[in-house]
């Protein structure tokens, strides 16, 4: 790989797999001269998927953004966060944040997709939109092909649907990648 090349991990959710949105998102990708380096379709497990976001997991700033959002969604919609979910402590409820999205991630299968090209990692960022669709530009995967709400989906206790993942920097990318694939699975 040369130097100004990087690599970053896409996660297809069982969410775009289900509404046939591969090609088209992998199309965009391609568009944009990526290169495909591997791709698989694959049905992971609780485990697999617990091992993908163990940094986040362990991530104590992570977990507050995560629980200091939910709660927010359950008291902006007249629900008190401690009685539906038996806590109102941010790190606790963004713990129930991360097996929220473990479950969702498991419901079917999704595509493990392998890119590289110049700065891929905020490139690609860039290219799916937000994580909250209703941030996204229009023009981006998400922006285009999400509409699942942040308030619907805390008050029906799961993770908001918004299509794929993407690594978030060069050290989640390779840890990612080698999370996913072998090297031999890898091309170019």
């Amino acid at each position: 790989m040369e130097s100004n090349e990087e690599r970053s991990l896409l996660l297809l959710k069982p969410d775009a797999v289900r509404r046939g949105l591969i090609g088209e998102i992998v199309q965009r990708f391609e568009q944009r001269e990526f290169t495909i380096c591997a791709m698989k379709m694959i049905h992971a497990g609780k485990e697999q998927m617990r091992a993908h976001y163990a940094a986040n997991a362990n991530n104590p700033e992570w977990l507050s953004r995560v629980g200091q959002n939910t709660i927010e969604a359950f008291r902006e919609n007249g629900k008190d966060p401690k009685a539906e979910l038996g806590t109102d402590d941010v790190l606790e409820v963004g713990k129930l944040g991360i097996e929220w999205l473990v479950s969702f991630m498991t419901t079917g299968p999704l595509v493990a997709i392998v890119v590289k090209g110049p700065d891929a990692v905020a490139m690609v960022r860039k290219i799916i939109g937000s994580t909250m669709p209703s941030k996204a530009d229009i023009g981006s995967i998400r922006g285009d092909y999400s509409i699942d709400s942040p308030v619907i989906a805390t008050l029906e206790k799961r993770t908001v649907q918004n299509l794929i993942h993407a690594s978030g920097s060069r050290e989640e990318a390779e840890f990612e990648v080698g999370h996913w694939f072998t090297k031999e699975e890898l091309c170019r």
